[in-house]
C-alpha cells in the first residue's frame, strides 16, 4: 500500500526547516522530495507540520503480565503512539517475570496481538528478579530479547554482576542497570536532602545510585560487555560516567525527561506523583544532568514510563510505589522548557529521543529518509495544550505535570507504514 503524506516541514542537518512530501510504500519510505506527484492509496495532507522519525524509548513498564489494572500492552503502546513513540522496550517486572523462554514467547505473543507499535521485551538478569542466581542469558538471548536488566531493583553483588556481563557480552546484548546499592537505601522515599529534611521523610542518598556505577563500569572494562546505566540522576554518576567513556570503557547511559525539568525543590507536599525512583534530586544534579546530556556522557532520553492505579498511589509517601508516566507528553514538555528557552535545539532533541538510541542499540530506527523503516510523527510547533491526566491514553494517571502548558503537540504518528495515531486534524 502506498501512503503520500503532503506538505511537511523536514527538518535537515543544518537546522533549516523546508517542505517536502514524503512517499510511503507498506512499511519503508520510499522518497522525501520538494514536490511528489504519483498516484498513491492515501494523501494525508500534513498542513505544513514537523515531520520527525518515530521517537524510540528504550525504558517502559507496561504492567502485562500481572499489573493490567495498572496499564497493558494495548493502552501502554496507545500512550506511546499518543506521544509519538513508534518502538518501546519494555522492562522485565511483570508477574511472571519473563526469566525463562517459554515466558518469553508466550509475552511476543501478547505483543504480537495487541500492540499498536512496536514493543522490544526485555528479559531479566536474575530468576524472578531477586538477585541470587542468574538467568539462562545464552537461551534467552537466543529468544530474541532485547536486553537483559533487572529494573528496578539493582543487583547487589559484583560476582553476580560480573558473570551476567560475560555471559551478555558473548551473546552481543547489554546489561541495562538500575543503578541502587540497597544497603545504603535506608528505606528512603525521596531524596536525601532538602525535601526528606521539609518532609521530614527518609531520603535516599546520592551514593547509593553512584557507588554502583562506579563498581559496574570497572566490571563492563573487564568484561568489553555493553553496559548502559538506566534514568541517571547525580551529579556523581554524570562524573563517574564521564570518567568511564574517556577511559573507553562501553558505557552509555540515559536520563528522563523529569529528572531533566524537575528537582526536589518542587515537591511542595507529600504528593505521591513526585515519588519515583531514582528521586527528584537537587538543583545542582539536575544541572549535571543536562549538561551531562549535552556534552555526550548521557546518550540520551528515555521516560522511564511507570504506571500505577490511582488507589496504590494514594496509599501516603511512605508506602505508594514508585513511579510515573510519561510517554504522551515527553516530546511536548522538553521542546516546551528546553527548545523553546534555547537550552539545546531541535536538533539536539531529536537525536536525544529517536536517532541517539536506536544507534547505541543497533536498531534500524530512529531515522527520516529515504529506505527507512516509515516510523514518523507529525509535529505540530504551534499548537499549546493544557496537559491533562484525566484524558491520557495510560491508564495511570500519575504525572507530577498534570495542568502543566506544553506547545509543539504530536498529531500523527506512523509506526511501521500504519497510522497508529490521529488527533487534532
Amino acid at each position: 500500500m502506498k501512503k503520500l503524506v503532503k506538505n511537511i516541514k523536514h527538518l535537515l542537518p543544518t537546522g533549516e526547516l523546508v517542505k517536502r512530501d514524503i512517499l510511503i510504500e507498506n512499511d519503508k519510505v520510499m522518497k522525501i522530495a520538494f514536490e511528489i506527484d504519483e498516484q498513491t492509496d492515501m494523501e494525508i495532507d500534513g498542513k505544513g507540520r514537523l515531520a520527525l522519525p518515530g521517537f524510540v524509548d528504550v525504558h517502559i513498564h507496561l504492567r502485562e503480565p500481572g499489573g493490567e489494572h495498572k496499564e497493558t500492552i494495548l493502552t501502554g503502546t496507545k500512550a506511546a503512539a499518543r506521544g509519538g513513540y513508534t518502538t518501546v522496550c519494555a522492562m522485565p517486572n511483570t508477574n511472571p517475570v519473563p526469566d525463562e523462554v517459554e515466558t518469553v514467547q508466550k509475552l511476543q505473543q501478547r505483543i504480537e496481538e495487541d500492540a499498536v507499535v512496536r514493543v522490544l521485551p526485555y528479559a531479566a538478569i536474575t530468576k524472578q528478579l531477586y538477585g541470587k542466581e542468574l538467568t539462562d542469558i545464552p537461551a534467552l538471548a537466543q529468544a530474541g530479547i532485547f536486553a537483559f536488566t533487572d529494573d528496578g531493583v539493582g543487583v547487589q553483588t559484583a560476582d553476580l554482576m560480573l558473570q551476567a556481563m560475560k555471559l551478555a557480552k558473548a551473546q552481543n546484548k547489554a546489561i541495562v542497570a538500575h543503578c541502587e546499592d540497597n544497603s545504603i537505601v535506608y528505606g528512603g522515599v525521596v531524596h536525601d536532602g532538602e525535601v526528606s529534611k521539609r518532609l521530614n521523610a527518609p531520603g535516599i542518598p546520592s551514593l547509593a545510585e553512584s557507588v554502583q556505577i562506579a563498581r559496574d563500569v570497572l566490571l563492563a572494562e573487564a568484561t568489553g560487555c555493553h553496559y548502559h546505566v538506566c534514568h541517571v540522576s547525580t551529579k556523581e554518576s554524570v562524573r563517574i560516567i564521564r570518567d568511564a567513556k574517556r577511559a573507553g570503557i562501553r558505557v552509555t547511559a540515559e536520563v528522563t525527561p523529569h529528572h531533566l525539568l524537575l528537582n526536589e525543590t518542587d515537591i511542595h507536599t507529600a504528593n505521591t506523583n513526585f515519588k519515583m525512583n531514582p528521586p527528584l534530586r537537587s538543583k545542582q544534579d539536575q544541572e549535571a544532568l543536562l549538561n551531562g546530556l549535552i556534552d555526550g556522557t548521557i546518550d540520551f532520553i528515555a521516560t522511564d514510563h511507570a504506571p500505577h492505579a490511582k488507589e496504590e498511589k494514594e496509599q501516603g509517601l511512605l508506602t505508594a510505589p514508585f513511579g510515573i508516566v510519561g510517554l504522551e507528553h515527553a516530546f511536548s514538555l522538553l521542546y516546551t522548557h528546553l527548545v523553546l528557552t534555547e537550552k539545546v535545539n531541535l536538533q539536539q532533541l531529536v537525536s536525544w529521543l529517536a536517532t541517539k538510541p536506536a544507534e547505541i542499540f543497533a536498531l534500524p530506527y530512529g531515522r527520516l529518509q529515504a529506505g527507512s523503516i516509515a516510523d514518523l510523527v507529525l509535529i505540530d510547533l504551534q499548537q499549546t495544550e493544557i496537559i491533562d491526566k484525566n484524558n491520557f491514553y495510560s491508564k495511570g494517571k500519575n504525572t507530577p505535570f498534570h495542568g502543566w502548558e506544553v506547545q509543539g503537540v504530536p498529531t500523527l504518528t506512523i509506526a511501521a507504514g500504519n497510522i497508529v495515531y490521529e488527533g487534532v486534524k
